[in-house]
């Protein structure tokens, strides 16, 4: 199998186009407007492919969906920033009726 060539069983996105800009609502905004809406979609590769190739996937739940290979191992890359101590025992039972823990101080 060539280098550049994804196995199938890979885990990958696809991009898949749900409304060029002519199909797009009336009253959003021009700049929306003029772009094509994109549906990204992760899943196991059926066949082997290589980027760019119309594939189609199958997701965790067992959809298939056809659409263009764009990344194999797609992840998150966002966060919710940085720990807010006072969340996390939320609902734990851990918070008194004073709303203190009883456990450590977090250090930021």
């Amino acid at each position: 199998m060539s280098a550049d060539r994804v196995p199938a069983g890979a885990w990958v996105e696809i991009e898949q186009v749900v409304l060029e800009p002519g199909e797009r609502a009336p009253g959003i905004p021009e700049d929306t407007a003029a772009v094509p809406l994109l549906l990204r979609v992760a899943g196991f590769l059926t066949d082997d492919a290589v980027i760019g190739e119309h594939v189609r996937v199958r997701t965790l739940i067992g959809r298939e969906l056809e659409g263009v290979l764009r990344v194999v191992g797609p992840h998150y890359t966002h966060s919710f920033g940085d720990v807010v101590p006072e969340l996390l025992t939320i609902g734990t039972g851990f918070e008194g009726p004073d709303g203190t823990t009883g456990l450590p101080e977090v250090s930021r």
